[in-house]
């Protein structure tokens, strides 16, 4: 008995004993696996991410398609001129493949800020009439193409009136649809119809390719509301339904799953109008960061007003976005999305004073008859704790774009801007370029 007690109790040891190192081993793993590097950016959380500020570098690269973006296709711009003389190709939008073109036209008897959609095929056939009579694109310069060329997104809002039905229009809607006098239908139409004095016989013109029809049962809304159709121009819908919010701003994903978007109030927009009317400039719209999906489902990223337009990783896990002199990035996907600030304030004093000097010394020994104002900004015995004071330093401006080159590379341009009414008095100067190298953090064990 006493033999086989102290045999049991043996064998209770070497199990806990073999128990302790087991869990001594899961430990030392856990740790190991904490402290690893991840292996991609996108699978760092936005509040885990590291930054080292870069101050006026280069500016990234620009869009290699944009220039191409900006030229009219050379056959739908046929097929207005022979076959559409009552209608005015505004530009057209070529999908990322080729495949197919959405044009952005009106007719004489619309509004200026009212446009409608067709969709073509590559070589100049028009396959769909996307909007129907009663729908209205607005925001035309926005319209964009999904990565994958299978989606096509833009603005629409409901059609004060329809000029097919034999009405006239007497105002133009404003944001929230009350009639605005100060516009009038477009009378921009230069494709006149000339009457044929030709009495000599003439051969039967080819026939016409047949018509499409225009679409019905769309869904509109009173305040702009943002839409999605398929490649062909079909299956168009809206994917927000939040009357009296205005959505003037929208990029999608690199995967092309999501879309990052800016919107603001009614009122709101109302407001800065009235503002910028007041000083003669132009208005900056300012909207809050959204991430809608193309299922409708929507999230708010930020309470704030920005009109600096927000961005997407090139991984398509974070969306960032600019707050006068502050970077917010957001996790775009998972349970519980996390996000991250990272104030720029004093990085950007920092340069700005540096920036302002070197261009003081540029100009001292270019001219050596330039006089400078003393720096009174800081003294030789100046400590390191001391900032700068912004109002001296001319070149310390609020951020007004951002680009997300690589998974660990931020663009952020800083610069004052001023956009009148005249354009002759607008002003942009001192534009710089700085970078945020982005990188995980690395966390420390408790032992």
């Amino acid at each position: 008995m006493r033999l086989g007690l102290t045999f049991s109790s043996a064998g209770l040891l070497t199990a806990v004993l073999g128990g302790v190192l087991l869990l001594s081993g899961c430990q030392s793993n856990m740790f190991e696996q904490q402290n690893a590097a991840p292996a991609t950016m996108s699978s760092v959380p936005a509040v885990r991410l590291n930054f080292r500020y870069e101050p006026d570098v280069p500016a990234p690269a620009g869009d290699p398609n944009r220039a191409a973006a900006d030229e009219r296709d050379a056959a739908v711009q046929t097929d207005f001129d022979t076959n559409r003389p009552q209608e005015i190709l505004d530009r057209t939008i070529s999908s990322p493949d080729k495949k197919r073109v959405v044009a952005v036209y009106h007719r004489v008897t619309d509004y200026q800020t009212e446009y409608r959609l067709d969709m073509y095929s590559s070589d100049g056939v028009r396959l769909k009439i996307m909007t129907s009579d009663t729908m209205a694109i607005h925001f035309p310069d926005t319209i964009v193409w999904s990565p994958d060329s299978a989606s096509l997104a833009f603005v629409a809002m409901i059609r004060v009136v329809a000029p097919d039905l034999g009405l006239t229009p007497t105002a133009t809607p404003g944001p929230d649809n009350s009639a605005e006098s100060n516009e009038t239908p477009r009378t921009d139409n230069t494709n006149t119809t000339v009457e044929n004095t030709n009495t000599e016989p003439e051969a039967a013109p080819a026939p016409a390719a047949p018509t499409p029809a225009s679409p019905t049962g769309i869904l509109t809304f009173r305040s702009e509301q943002i839409y999605t159709s398929s490649a062909d121009g079909t299956d168009v819908k809206p994917i927000t339904a939040n009357e009296g919010l205005i959505y003037f701003y929208y990029q999608w994903s690199p995967d092309s799953s999501m879309l990052v978007a800016l919107s603001a109030t009614v009122r709101e927009w109302k407001f800065l109008e009235v503002m910028a009317g007041s000083k003669g400039e132009m208005m900056v719209p300012q909207g809050r960061p959204r991430i809608i999906e193309k299922n409708g489902r929507e999230r708010r990223l930020d309470d704030n007003l920005t009109a600096v337009r927000p961005v997407w990783s090139p991984d398509s896990s974070k969306v960032a976005a600019a707050f006068d002199t502050q970077i917010r990035i957001y996790d775009a996907t998972g349970t519980n999305p996390t996000q991250a600030a990272i104030p720029l304030r004093n990085q950007l004093l920092i340069s700005s004073q540096a920036y302002d000097r070197e261009q003081q010394r540029s100009l001292q020994a270019s001219d050596p008859n330039f006089n400078t104002q003393p720096d009174t900004n800081s003294t030789p015995d100046q400590t390191l704790s001391t900032l700068p004071d912004p109002n001296l330093l001319v070149s310390y401006n609020p951020i007004v774009e951002i680009a997300w080159t690589a998974d660990d590379l931020l663009y952020l341009q800083t610069a004052y801007l001023k956009s009148m009414r005249n354009e002759a008095d607008s002003v942009r100067s001192f534009s710089r370029w700085h970078r945020l190298a982005l990188s995980a953090q690395v966390t420390t064990p408790v032992r």
